[in-house]
């Protein structure tokens, strides 16, 4: 089974977030996440599932536990609909370097275990960058507008307004099973 390409992590980027000094092999060093949740149900191999939507930046992350050895989860940030007009950006997280000095914040922490095989789970760190974003400006009537000409101008000038954005690093712990 194919999961959508839709911002996919090329499979040298996944590698390198498997074994990455960012990936969840210092978990107790992680701060408390923003959401707490019950654990997610042991998924079996092959079966696509989706982890977590993030309404806000149109896109869900969907894995897959692969049976494979050399890459046992696949991972990957989907769009959920075109159209969805997104307030927020999904990012890719080997480029963001995600980290709480750099102000991004532990969002959700998805520990999902393999059915197929008990010792192995896959954990998914959401991390999250606020910003502080100010409310458009009110005209003459009270009113916030927007135009679309001053927006074109804004972009060529590279004057864009800030976005909250997010970023996913996944590892999978423990030992594959055969």
């Amino acid at each position: 089974m194919r999961i959508s390409n839709w911002m996919t992590l090329p499979a040298g980027v996944t590698a390198a977030l498997l074994f990455s000094s960012l990936a969840v092999a210092a978990t107790a060093a992680l701060p408390k996440p923003e959401i707490v949740r019950d654990a997610v149900p042991a998924q079996a191999p092959g079966q696509a599932h989706t982890l977590r939507t993030i309404p806000e930046a149109c896109a869900r992350l969907e894995g897959m536990f692969t049976g494979a050895s050399a890459q046992p989860y696949r991972f990957a940030a989907v769009r959920t609909s075109p159209n969805c007009q997104p307030r927020a950006r999904f990012v890719d997280a080997a480029e963001a370097a995600p980290s709480v000095q750099d102000g991004w914040k532990l969002n959700d922490l998805l520990r999902v275990p393999n059915a197929a095989c008990p010792g192995q789970q896959a954990v998914v760190q959401v991390w999250r960058k606020p910003v502080n974003v100010a409310p458009p400006k009110l005209d003459a009537q009270g009113r916030a507008r927007l135009y679309l000409d001053e927006a074109k101008q804004a972009a060529a000038a590279n004057r864009t307004p800030n976005v909250p954005m997010y970023a996913a690093v996944m590892a999978v712990e423990g030992a594959g099973c055969g």
